[in-house]
C-alpha cells in the first residue's frame, strides 16, 4: 500500500535518463558505482529525495522529489555533467573494457552534433521528466521501475536486482537511501 506522508504526489517526478545511442555501459560495476555515488552526493548535498530507482544497462529511472531550496533541473544537470565526465575518464584509461574503442567512438560521434560538447557526449540531451499527479500513476511507475530488471530477464524477482530500490520495498536495505512510500 502506498502511503504518502508530508508530500502530495504533485511534488514527485518520474525521471528517465538515457545514455546516447542506448549504449550498454552500465554492465560493469565501476560505471554503476559512479552513478550510485553521485546519487548519494545529490541526496546529501543538493536536496534530492529518491523514492524509487533502477539502473539498467543504458538508462536510469527514478521517482524523485526535491527540497524547496533547490531546482530539480539544476540537480539533474549537475548529476549528468559529473557522471559523464567521471565515466568517460574511467573509460578512456580502462584497457580491460573490450568495447572501449567502440563506445568512445559512439560518444565522440554524438558530440559532433552538440556545440556545447567538445570531445564526448554521454547522456542524451534533456531528461524525460513526468510530474506524478495521482496515486494510481505513482503506483504504476513504482511497479514499472521495480519490474524493469525482471522484464529484461536480469533477475527472476525484482528485489534480487542490486541496482534498484525494490530491495528497500521488500524490507531490506539497498545501495541508496530511499524514502519508501
Amino acid at each position: 500500500m502506498i502511503n504518502i506522508q508530508y508530500r502530495t504526489t504533485k511534488d514527485l517526478y518520474f525521471i528517465t535518463m538515457t545514455v546516447v545511442d542506448w549504449v550498454d555501459i552500465f554492465i560493469r560495476p565501476c560505471y554503476k558505482h559512479v552513478i550510485i555515488e553521485s546519487l548519494q552526493y545529490c541526496q546529501q548535498n543538493k536536496g534530492l529525495e529518491i523514492y524509487a530507482w533502477v539502473l539498467m544497462s543504458n538508462h536510469l529511472h527514478m521517482i524523485v522529489g526535491i527540497n524547496d531550496d533547490n531546482e530539480l533541473s539544476n540537480v539533474l544537470r549537475d548529476f549528468k555533467k559529473y557522471t559523464s565526465k567521471k565515466i568517460l575518464s574511467i573509460l578512456e584509461v580502462d584497457n580491460s573494457e573490450s568495447r572501449r574503442e567502440w563506445m568512445l567512438n559512439r560518444f565522440k560521434y554524438a558530440a559532433l552534433n552538440d556545440k556545447k560538447t567538445k570531445k564526448y557526449h554521454f547522456w542524451q540531451n534533456g531528461n524525460d521528466v513526468q510530474e506524478i499527479y495521482t496515486v494510481d500513476y505513482l503506483r504504476q511507475k513504482l511497479d514499472y521501475i521495480h519490474q524493469n530488471p525482471v522484464v529484461a530477464e536480469f533477475v527472476n524477482r525484482a528485489d534480487d536486482y542490486r541496482y534498484s530500490s525494490a530491495i528497500d520495498y521488500s524490507g531490506n536495505k539497498g545501495l541508496i537511501d530511499v524514502i519508501v512510500i
